[in-house]
């Protein structure tokens, strides 16, 4: 049995139920990570270039609505989305493109926690921990992404910075609201770009492709949140990572719920659980990353992560229980150690 035909489970935070994804598009997962890759090598990399990966976006997100296909409702119910939760009525999400791009009433539906010490969650979505130390209980060999890679190797003062320290992973599937919000409190010390190609976010196809975050395209934001009105967890990577059918990144920061959004620079205040960008549209990824004995991740999420019944992709390729909680956006991932 190959590992993208294999169930993968995770942990609703909210009610600790076990649930098994429903893995949107497995088949052709299956198909492109192992029988394409292998045998039609070309093909393969053409599919996740920019190019191909727009095309597929194309085709699954626009084309239904350029031939007249509008049935949103049955989007809306196949993905088992709240409308009660979204800013726009379901006459206005008519494309599966609008619907996988809608804006919710984050400031009703997604409270902030209380604590100003708390590092929020940047998405809805499903989440690990780990950490770059060996000796930690959250070490994870590098299957996920290359550190390095992943930052950029020219950009030795962020690596030295992030030696050592801590990471999060958040998966957003398709069904998931695709804005990203702020985790933190604080000033951008750098924004840039990386990488080129557009690998699934499919628990079978990261396991299939070696380190595939850190060849995707991302753009990587330091945060400064030593600063007045900052979150004090010292320097914070947000780093948001392309995948399959993902065309861009938008950049729209938000100072009060979508109004007057605006590009990310260096020297921007960000203020923490604030619209920062937009995945347009499909699956994608979020990680963050923190210095060493900056924080420490919620009790709850670390011992989701460990659980020994739940069954994942990704425990069978480590040997060792990884279980990925489901997390809201602006929910409490972490708080600050000093």
């Amino acid at each position: 049995m190959t590992l993208t035909s294999m169930n993968h489970q995770y942990i609703e935070r909210e009610s600790g139920r076990i649930v098994t994804e429903k893995l949107y598009g497995d088949r052709m997962i299956n198909f492109l990570y192992n029988h394409a890759r292998e045998n039609a090598a070309a093909f393969f990399k053409a599919l996740t270039s920019s190019r191909g990966s727009r095309l597929l976006g194309f085709l699954n997100y626009d084309l239904p609505y350029v031939l007249g296909m509008r049935n949103s409702g049955h989007i809306v119910q196949a993905l088992d989305i709240d409308l009660d939760e979204c800013v726009d009525r379901l006459e206005k999400l008519n494309s599966p493109r609008k619907i996988f791009e809608r804006k919710i009433n984050y400031w009703e539906n997604r409270p902030m926690p209380d604590d100003p010490d708390a590092v929020v969650s940047p998405a809805d979505s499903k989440m690990l921990v780990g950490s770059f130390e060996n000796e930690s209980r959250l070490f994870l060999k590098e299957k996920f992404f290359h550190f390095e890679e992943l930052i950029g190797p020219e950009k030795k003062k962020w690596l030295q910075a992030f030696s050592k320290g801590s990471y999060a992973i958040f998966r957003l599937t398709p069904e998931k609201y695709h804005y990203n919000h702020v985790p933190v409190s604080g000033k951008v010390v750098d924004i840039y770009e990386l990488g080129s190609t557009y690998h699934s976010c499919n628990p079978g196809a990261v396991i299939a492709e070696a380190t595939p975050y850190s060849k995707n395209k991302r753009v990587v934001t330091v945060i400064d949140t030593q600063v007045p009105g900052g979150t004090c967890v010292g320097l914070v990577a947000m780093i948001e990572i392309v995948a399959l059918m993902i065309g861009n990144i938008l950049q729209c920061y938000s100072q009060s719920r979508y109004q007057n959004p605006q590009n990310i620079t260096p020297g921007l205040f960000l203020e923490k659980g604030q619209p920062k960008s937009l995945y347009r549209p499909g699956s994608s990824l979020d990680v963050l990353i923190f210095e060493k004995d900056a924080i420490t991740f919620c009790d709850d999420i670390v011992s989701n992560m460990h659980h020994p019944y739940v069954k994942t992709r990704f425990s069978k390729e480590f040997g060792r229980p990884v279980v990925e909680t489901d997390v809201k956006v602006r929910s409490h991932i972490a708080t600050r150690l000093f």
